[in-house]
């Protein structure tokens, strides 16, 4: 596995206590200078002068979401491969030249993506941008690197996954949740398919997904944008249009009642998740899910630590989350770890009166302030960093357009208590509903409490 991504972490403060910073005052199409080039590579390019440092982040439109049954784990595969060399630079090269130049560098693999980039000293931006191109087609795949980089994968499964038993809860729990949509399938993949994976197929898919027209580039810095836009047509301009790759075009069809899967793994506590499919951020009800996870989970003030954690004490953590920049409709998932003496069944009860409770009454209009003002403070004070900006931008470019980053702040403010119940009601249904359940099996005491992997792939 290669280096952890660091999260990015945001302030939960009230905004409206706190100064704006400049950026975010301005709407992201004040800022951003887009450029498609004749091959269908597109750019998006932000200045940002604050330090003398620029982030570059080239984006590959596929992930595990565009795999086929057999040979799963691929995008993730190729990640790693992407490291290890082309005709030009060998193997590692293209790390130890970032390092060289006092650049940092890393790539994360997702169902909707797979994302490289660096951060460099602004006057060495040109450096990341001319290896970028240089791998997207150059890239050298040979057995000899290909063998060894599978028993790599295959280590990483084992500890991402395998031995961590709630993460295993959960990719079991994602496989019942999604019927027919490849988001059941993990990117790291099976690992039957792992085992399995042939030299050819990764080829087939560097050749299909790893064109100009399948990829973009997010820049965010202290640059010009036009002497930028020169600089990336330049490295990545004489590539050809290639086809365009294969659509996506499973669809996950209505619910057909409620699923449960439990899973018995050596672990000290049992752990409960409920997934529900719900609409992404093209939908009208996705400002209101977005304060629903705000008001179950944002912080200390949110029901789930406020009624489960201090005052039930059934909970060691709970919490809830949304998938709203998912390409398609994804998940609305609530989850907790109980306290040691109480079962998974107390927990689950527990965890289904607090969706029922903001079903059958809407939130006081003083909450969902609270809780709005957490998720707006988050969003405006993230954008103090670089880093986060260029992710905003590629994620949701990804998820169907990057302007509608600044719809986002607005559409959060019309949000009513109303509004939160309605799409409690409508979506967190049993129908709707799959439940997995973390049976323990005897362990280690000793060992540490069991955590799920946060994060993409990397």
């Amino acid at each position: 596995m290669r280096k952890s991504l660091l999260a990015v972490a945001a302030l939960t403060c009230a905004a409206s206590l706190l100064p704006v910073p400049a950026p975010a005052a301005q709407k992201y199409v004040e800022q951003v200078v887009e450029r498609t080039l004749d091959n269908g590579f597109r750019m998006l390019l932000l200045e940002d002068h604050k330090a003398p440092v620029a982030v570059v982040q080239v984006w590959y439109r596929v992930g595990s979401r565009n795999e086929l049954p057999g040979i799963t784990g691929l995008s993730h595969m190729l990640e790693h491969m992407m490291f290890k060399g082309t005709a030009r630079n060998g193997p590692e090269e293209y790390s130890r030249i970032i390092a060289s130049n006092g650049g940092n560098e890393n790539a994360f693999t997702s169902d909707d993506a797979t994302t490289y980039f660096a951060t460099l000293a602004s006057d060495r931006i040109g450096v990341e941008v001319e290896l970028e191109a240089d791998r997207m087609r150059n890239l050298v795949l040979s057995e000899q690197l290909f063998e060894p980089e599978r028993q790599v994968v295959t280590e990483e499964r084992r500890t991402r996954t395998d031995n961590n038993p709630i993460a295993f809860m959960f990719e079991s729990l994602t496989a019942a949740t999604f019927l027919e949509h490849p988001y059941r399938q993990p990117v790291i993949g099976w690992p039957t398919d792992i085992a399995g994976w042939k030299l050819s197929d990764l080829k087939a898919h560097y050749d299909t997904y790893y064109q100009p027209n399948n990829a973009f580039l997010v820049a965010v810095g202290d640059f010009d944008a036009q002497a930028m836009g020169e600089l990336v047509e330049k490295h990545f301009g004489g590539y050809p249009r290639a086809a365009d790759p294969p659509a996506v075009r499973a669809k996950e069809p209505p619910p057909r009642g409620e699923r449960r899967v439990s899973v018995e793994r050596p672990a000290r506590l049992p752990f409960v998740a409920m997934q529900y499919v719900v609409p992404n951020l093209h939908h009208p009800d996705a400002p209101a899910l977005e304060m629903l996870e705000s008001v179950l989970s944002n912080g200390k003030s949110s029901r789930f630590y406020q009624r489960l954690v201090r005052e039930q004490r059934v909970a060691l953590d709970a919490g809830a989350s949304y998938a709203r920049t998912a390409i398609d409709d994804k998940t609305f998932t609530v989850s907790a770890q109980p306290q040691p003496g109480v079962s998974a069944e107390q927990l689950e009860k527990a965890l289904l009166a607090e969706i029922d409770a903001i079903q059958q009454a809407p939130p006081a209009q003083d909450e969902l302030d609270r809780a709005r003002a957490q998720v707006e403070a988050a969003f405006v004070f993230a954008q103090d960093s670089m880093f986060y900006r260029g992710m905003l931008l590629g994620t949701y470019e990804i998820a169907g357009g990057w302007r509608q980053i600044d719809e986002f702040l607005p559409a959060i403010e019309r949000v009513t208590p109303a509004q939160l119940q309605e799409v409690a009601k409508k979506y967190l249904t049993a129908q709707n509903r799959t439940t997995g359940v973390l049976v323990p099996l005897p362990t280690d005491e000793s060992a540490p409490l069991e955590r799920m992997p946060t994060g993409p792939m990397s």
